[in-house]
């Protein structure tokens, strides 16, 4: 198969998650160069109009670290699932799957076709807006690595962030290269979306029942605190003192 396919199936597809749970595993290749196991699978199903790719992270193939917990691929499902709660579109489809899976479970993520030398370092003055919501959610998910490689321009120049198995942490650990826009006021549409937001990640919340199997119930109640302290502030944080507030390598 191709290492890097033009074209997939499109990631605002409803139908994609379910796809992404069923479809059989047609070919499949491992990406160099990453620190864990990540694999590029084909996929088919019979419900779909073409042949599909999505991204598979499986849990056994891990580096351990001394700060995250193992199976860093249920972040990568929580969030997504936390981008589905605020109604943004910022995080392709991603599921958790065992089934037919070679490595056992793990995340499967559908792959986004795109120019991998336009980074975020490229796209952030034409798409400033949507950086400052990248920014605002990666302060929500608490993301300890935001390259500048994991925001990818898709179909229709949409925006996708991938790459956020460091996230969730209780512990601040805010990294990213989005400081652009640090201490700006927030837009009041995306408050109001952090706004709804919370009740739903109260004790047997919507949200909260969504990321009970992923996360651990201490880290979603300092997600929940985060939130209010996004509609308290009301700006968008500023690098931390004291600690290191970039990701290495950048990109």
């Amino acid at each position: 198969m191709e290492r890097f396919p033009e074209q997939s199936w499109d990631p605002l597809d409803v139908r994609v998650p379910a796809w992404l749970s069923s479809a059989t595993v047609t070919d499949g290749a491992r990406i160099p160069y990453a620190s864990n196991y990540v694999f590029l699978l084909e996929l088919q199903h019979d419900d779909a109009p073409s042949l599909g790719y999505a991204v598979y992270k499986p849990g056994k193939g891990e580096n351990p670290l001394w700060d995250f917990p193992p199976n860093l691929y249920r972040r990568e499902v929580a969030a997504y699932r936390l981008s589905v709660a605020l109604g943004w579109n910022l995080i392709p489809p991603t599921i958790e799957r065992e089934d037919g899976m070679e490595y056992g479970v793990g995340s499967l993520q559908a792959y986004i076709p795109t120019d991998y030398s336009c980074t975020f370092f490229e796209l952030r003055e034409q798409y400033a807006d949507e950086m400052r919501r990248f920014a605002l959610f990666d302060w929500l998910a608490n993301n300890a690595d935001r390259k500048g490689g994991h925001v990818l321009k898709g179909v229709g120049d949409q925006l996708w962030g991938i790459d956020n198995g460091l996230s969730f942490h209780q512990d601040e650990k805010l990294r990213t290269v989005i400081w652009d826009y640090a201490g700006e006021p927030i837009d009041p549409e995306l408050i109001a979306d952090v706004e709804r937001l919370i009740p739903t990640l109260a004790e047997n919340g919507e949200t909260a029942m969504a990321l009970s199997e992923l996360l651990s119930v201490a880290e979603i109640d300092v997600l929940r605190r985060r939130a209010e302290r996004v509609v308290e502030e009301g700006r968008l944080p500023n690098p931390p003192q004291g600690r290191r507030s970039y990701p290495w390598p950048l990109v």
